[in-house]
């Protein structure tokens, strides 16, 4: 149950709205796992998978958009420079609407961003030179980061705390169930004897347009976010999605919710201001701050870099022809770390699962940067397997710590920064590094020139785990205003 008491505004405030004393967030904690959550999972989680669509189909389409007759002319330092302006798109859009999402809400706005998205993709697939698909990167990567800030505040408003930790890993490590199926249906779409090459890589892209078709029917149904709700001021609304939350939980799973005793009292606010935003990220929180930047570098760089640029690896320096199934391999590998290991980040605690997960993968692919003179693609194939196995795990909370560890009238604009920032430094620079590296390489006939990048990308990812073991936050099945109080509850009449 929840009460308020319209005080009116504040004194030299416009912004201020009334004073709410509201048990939701405790409402929403104590719900079990319950059909409802699966429509979020469903409707929200899907947007990893596009992404892990859009990355793999652009990687394994290298060989055909080099093509001058059936593809674009490409050469492999354009390649690199696509999947940067992707990701420079991305950090863009994540900023841009993330402010927003704080704004105006998550809902209006995970529904916008996926409406970028969708135009960006179909788009792409009719490019007819380098700088109309260049362009059409650009806007992709606008929706897909504008969906990153959106969709993670929103499933980490609606999951309660005993299951955020999974939920959440799982959720984004599902970008590589859109990877796997991205590399799988090149195979046939790229076959020369069942579809024109000209067009193959073409459908490539509009199949990532009707997957968001319907990732947006099911989208149409997730509520608002309650927690948004009632610090700005519509404490009614907040109160009927989790009326009808509660009602559909008991009905349709057969459960008997009762009522928790714990509240919480905001100072609700129409807006809350970037310097006031920035004080708090900076001022209040260094340490967070500092740890979810150390993870967004390591983790962007490490997969920007490698995977954008795997399948030209393979194809440029070890004979192979067909990529498909190699990276369908590697995807489903990281997949499996992220749904394996994703329970333990509750079970275990966050600090030991996020720096073990980074050092070790940072290891794995240092190792390979040695040997990778003596690899062929099926061995190095399999380094990327063990390596990005608990990368995954370790990239997806990256998403996690920045949504979970600050207030959150802040928390889509901390995601969209930590993104922006984190994948500006290793997700631009990554593609670009490699890019290179491999035309280096590609001249002087020697796989070993693109071993410095491995090295950058496993230091990276070292330095992240072991940030984490000092400055990490022990976050597992709190509530998200335990963990960093809103910022509304903490202004003072």
């Amino acid at each position: 149950m929840s009460t308020s008491s319209n005080s009116g505004e504040r004194a030299g405030d416009s912004d201020a709205l009334g004073t709410v004393t509201t048990n939701i967030p405790a409402r929403l904690d104590r719900l079990p796992w319950a059909r409802f959550h699966w429509m979020i999972v469903i409707g929200l989680g899907t947007v990893w998978i596009l992404d892990g669509l859009e990355v793999t189909i652009v990687g394994n389409l290298s060989a055909v958009l080099k093509d001058s007759t059936d593809g674009l002319g490409l050469t492999s330092g354009q390649i690199g420079m696509a999947g940067a302006i992707y990701v420079a798109g991305a950090c863009i859009g994540a900023l841009f609407f993330g402010q927003l999402t704080d704004r105006f809400g998550r809902k209006r706005l995970f529904i916008i961003t996926l409406l970028v998205y969708l135009g960006g993709t179909v788009l792409t697939a009719f490019s007819m030179n380098p700088a109309w698909y260049f362009g059409c990167r650009f806007i992709t990567g606008l929706g897909i980061g504008g969906e990153y800030a959106a969709v993670n505040s929103a499933i980490d408003e609606l999951i309660p705390a005993k299951y955020r930790g999974r939920i959440d890993i799982t959720i984004n490590g599902s970008y590589w169930i859109g990877a796997a199926f991205g590399a799988l249906i090149t195979i046939p779409l790229l076959d020369p004897a069942l579809v024109n090459p000209e067009f193959g890589w073409r459908f490539c892209f509009a199949l990532g347009a009707v997957l968001g078709l319907v990732v947006l029917f099911v989208r149409r149904n997730v509520p608002e976010s309650p927690r948004w709700l009632f610090i700005h001021g519509r404490e009614d609304a907040a109160e009927e999605v989790v009326r009808e939350i509660e009602d559909r939980v008991e009905h349709e799973d057969e459960v008997d919710l009762e009522d928790p005793e714990q509240t919480i009292t905001v100072h609700q606010r129409k807006t809350i201001g970037l310097p006031t935003i920035a004080r708090t990220v900076f001022a209040t929180y260094p340490r967070r701050t500092v740890l979810c930047l150390g993870m967004f570098v390591g983790q962007a760089f490490l997969y920007n870099a490698f995977f954008f640029t795997f399948g030209d690896t393979l194809q440029t320096f070890l004979g192979v022809g067909q990529t498909g199934w190699y990276l369908a391999a590697f995807a489903l590998s990281n997949f499996a770390g992220a749904l394996i290991l994703g329970p333990l980040f509750d079970k275990v605690g966050r600090v030991p699962m996020i720096s073990s997960t980074y050092i070790v993968s940072g290891v794995v692919l240092a190792v390979a940067g040695f040997v990778l003179g003596d690899l062929t693609a099926l061995t190095l194939t399999v380094f990327g397997i063990v390596a990005f196995f608990f990368a995954s795990a370790g990239a997806s909370s990256a998403y996690l710590t920045a949504s979970e560890v600050f207030p959150m009238e802040t928390r889509a604009l901390c995601i969209a920064f930590f993104y922006a920032i984190g994948t500006a430094v290793g997700g631009i620079t990554g593609p670009l590094i490699f890019g290179r590296l491999i035309e280096s390489a590609s001249n002087a006939g020697d796989i070993t020139g693109i071993a410095p990048g491995y090295f950058l990308g496993a230091a990276l990812m070292v330095l992240g785990g072991i940030m984490a073991l000092f400055l990490g936050v022990k976050a597992e099945q709190q509530s998200l205003e335990d963990i960093a109080t809103p910022l509304t509850a903490q202004d003072d009449d």
